[in-house]
């Protein structure tokens, strides 16, 4: 079979680049492969499912750029295509007197990135917004909402459909053979042809594009795993909406949190910890093969020597129930380790350099054939739309 484009991955970015590639061209011939049964498996469907707002990323980043377009046209979307979403608001707390100046830079980051209404608010504020919550300090950010993104992506995929697009489920790439003009994708189940290809293969979007390319790899998607729990039902009412810690600025992960969930209870978490498998959503899921490709990786080690002592401590949580909950605490002290009961878990596929940095932006890049998704964990559900419209523009430039 013969395309214009072939996308790789069927996750909210796959999705969302080929719609947004129809929209300017109803004409192309597009194929989508996903190597699931169904699309949006991993980490789209394994987040918590929050509508950030573009407080944390440094102005004019990638991330606060799509982040913020992002967010309008998803909820635009959502309000045109009859999924639910709400606007919650969020509070972002500091715990001590020392994460003051952190916080502080939050709120002068959200205000550039245009988000009007954020403010610091008193004590006595955050007990109106969050009666159980603990702090020295806090923001409330009135733009952060909630979402179910496993609908948002089935209606991705409904609008890419109508509008003519093709996806071939239980796909697994295997091989790209570049061509003279284009090249040729072979799957577990056939071989396709395009013009050119969009890798957004999420995890395995450093394979992918080794496949592709003849230069040697520049980046490693390390997976990491967040594990959550959830409250009781009896206990839920500790949370009203979304309350946040102030962020390590050494890495991209948030801390853990407490979010209200557009399906109802309340999720505790994540943690963030080394996961043995690309998609090892257990802490029993091992694969020798993608174990090996992560810790050899020059970068991880150099991570790893630096900040283990931090990578320890996530471990602790996550084999200590007790752990976890002193860390919750901190927030909330009312907490109580028999208030939570055990949750779910997903993967964040970061992009790791060789010189030991965890990418902090989206990172896309450009081949002789493809465009590439190398970076796109959080916020990329929010940007979804936005980095669609991106890899949209750059594709059109190919045709």
């Amino acid at each position: 079979m013969k395309y214009d484009i072939i996308i790789i991955g069927g996750g909210i970015v796959g999705l969302a680049s080929g719609m947004k590639l129809l929209e300017k061209n109803p004409n192309l011939k597009i194929a989508l492969l996903e190597k699931e049964k169904e699309i949006a498996m991993h980490q789209t469907g394994h987040n918590s499912g929050v509508i950030h707002s573009g407080l944390y990323y440094k102005p004019g980043s990638l991330k606060a750029v799509n982040c913020v377009q992002g967010y309008k046209q998803l909820l635009e979307f959502c309000s045109s295509e009859g999924v639910p979403y709400e606007i919650t608001g969020k509070v972002v707390v500091a715990t001590s007197r020392e994460q003051i100046p952190l916080l502080n830079k939050l709120l002068e980051r959200g205000l550039a990135n245009g988000l009007k209404g954020s403010r610091a608010i008193t004590l006595d504020e955050l007990k109106e917004y969050e009666p159980y919550c603990a702090g020295v300090a806090a923001l409330h950010i009135p733009q952060t909402g909630i979402v179910d993104y496993g609908k948002v992506a089935m209606a991705f995929k409904r609008k890419f459909m109508e509008a003519g697009g093709e996806i071939y489920l239980e796909h697994k790439v295997t091989e790209i053979l570049p061509q003279p003009v284009g090249l040729t994708v072979v799957t577990s189940k056939g071989t396709l042809e395009a013009k050119f290809m969009v890798n957004c293969a999420g995890l395995y979007a450093d394979k992918i594009a080794e496949m592709e390319s003849t230069s040697p790899p520049t980046i490693r998607i390390i997976p990491f795993r967040g594990e959550y729990y959830k409250l009781k039902k009896e206990r839920e009412y500790l949370v009203k909406n979304l309350i946040y810690p102030v962020p390590d600025p050494n890495f991209p992960f948030l801390g853990v949190h407490f979010t209200r969930m557009m399906k109802g209870g309340v999720e505790a978490g994540p943690n963030a910890v080394l996961a043995f498998k690309k998609e090892g959503y257990k802490r029993s899921d091992f694969d020798m093969k993608e174990f090996i490709s992560s810790v050899t990786w020059p970068g991880l080690q150099k991570v790893a020597s630096k900040y283990w002592k931090t990578g320890l401590g996530e471990y602790k949580r996550s084999f200590s129930k007790k752990a976890f909950t002193i860390a919750l605490q901190e927030l909330i002290p009312d907490v109580q380790e028999s208030d939570l009961e055990e949750g779910g878990a997903g993967v964040r596929a970061q992009a790791c350099d060789k010189h030991g940095g965890l990418l902090d932006d989206f990172a896309i890049q450009e081949s002789a054939h493809a465009i590439h998704v190398l970076n796109a964990p959080s916020p990329a559900a929010t940007s979804a739309l936005s980095i669609g419209e991106t890899i949209a523009e750059l594709g059109m430039k190919r045709l």
